[in-house]
């Protein structure tokens, strides 16, 4: 199993398949876009397809999250997925995306193994959502969102960023859509991982902020701790029915006691926390002709020194050089 010093077991492993995107938005990337991984750089479909499954038959993984850059960006996605789906014992697997390419892929997705979808979407807004993303595609991520549920990745949850300015008034009308669509929604603090490094404490919406702009159109009730588990969202109850919303406070209220998290990199690096300065790499001994036990133990080495939090609360936190387009969300 992969455990660290303060007795957390790793059971959820996000994979990054490309640093690369199709969007551009404000609060991950430039404009311009950035620098991108070379092809010799990039782990290739085998050498993802044999690290998950040293992690899920030697390591103790039970859930796969494939993520970017822009997972549905990568070629050989739904065949990797079908042969992860393949595993035994088999893990649950999701995919975190923007949705533009969901309408032309979720059902061959679903068909390969695919669980459910998470998809980035923080605006109701065409206009808005070409601010945040400059790009004009907001049609597409609806598009695609209905695809996904039409096709059963469900539940397909929805991540919400608020930004000053932007949209910080868009939380009821962002639930209120959720709900009538059948779509859960969490709603995310904008988080310090833009490559600009232009994140600032001051100002950023924090959940007690949602969560009081909720509450002028619904009723709230809290999931509590037990349903919660090890998941980053709170949850709430809507109106007291079947819907809830979540809320991903990763900078106010950080989860870092409960974490169960271990991430590799599209080139091929372990990383304790999205929050690390730190990297280990696993590349490099696929490539030398490492075996299956050899680089399970790597992988554990790498999750026994994970430290206690994020370190966003410490005066002395560094934000990291590798912005999240290359780590994975």
């Amino acid at each position: 199993m992969l455990l660290d010093t303060y007795g957390r077991v790793a059971t959820d492993l996000r994979v990054s398949l490309t640093d690369r995107c199709n969007l551009r938005c404000t609060y991950c990337m430039p404009e311009e876009g950035l620098q991108w991984l070379g092809k010799s750089d990039l782990l290739t479909d085998e050498e993802i397809v044999r690290l998950i499954r040293i992690a899920v038959t030697h390591l103790g993984i039970t859930e796969v999250r494939f993520t970017g850059g822009e997972p549905l960006l990568r070629p050989g996605l739904v065949g990797i997925v079908e042969q992860c789906a393949a595993l035994e014992p088999r893990p649950q697997m999701s995919l975190t995306t923007n949705g533009i390419g969901l309408k032309r892929t979720a059902q061959a997705l679903k068909a390969a193994g695919l669980d459910r979808v998470n998809v980035s979407l923080d605006t109701l807004r065409p206009e808005v959502f070409k601010t945040l993303t400059r790009r004009d595609r907001h049609r597409d991520v609806i598009d695609g969102m209905a695809a996904a549920r039409e096709a059963g990745l469900t539940p397909v949850k929805v991540n919400a960023v608020l930004m000053p300015g932007l949209n910080e008034d868009e939380a009821p009308d962002l639930l209120a859509w959720a709900v009538e669509n059948e779509y859960e929604l969490r709603f995310i603090e904008q988080m310090p991982l833009d490559a600009q490094h232009g994140w600032k404490r001051e100002g950023m919406i924090t959940a007690g902020d949602i969560l009081a702009s909720l509450r002028t159109r619904f009723t709230l009730t809290e999931e509590g701790a037990d349903e919660r588990g090890s998941a980053p969202a709170e949850r709430w109850v809507v109106d007291g029915g079947s819907a809830t919303v979540g809320v991903i406070a990763s900078v106010t209220r950080p989860f870092c006691g409960a974490c169960d998290r271990t991430r590799l990199t599209a080139d091929g690096q372990v990383r304790t926390c999205l929050f690390a300065t730190e990297e280990s790499d696993l590349r490099a001994a696929l490539r030398s002709g490492a075996p299956d036990e050899e680089i399970a133990r790597l992988w554990k080495v790498a999750m026994w020194g994970k430290k206690a939090g994020s370190g966003l609360d410490d005066p002395s936190f560094l934000q990291p050089d590798r912005p999240m387009s290359a780590i994975g969300g």
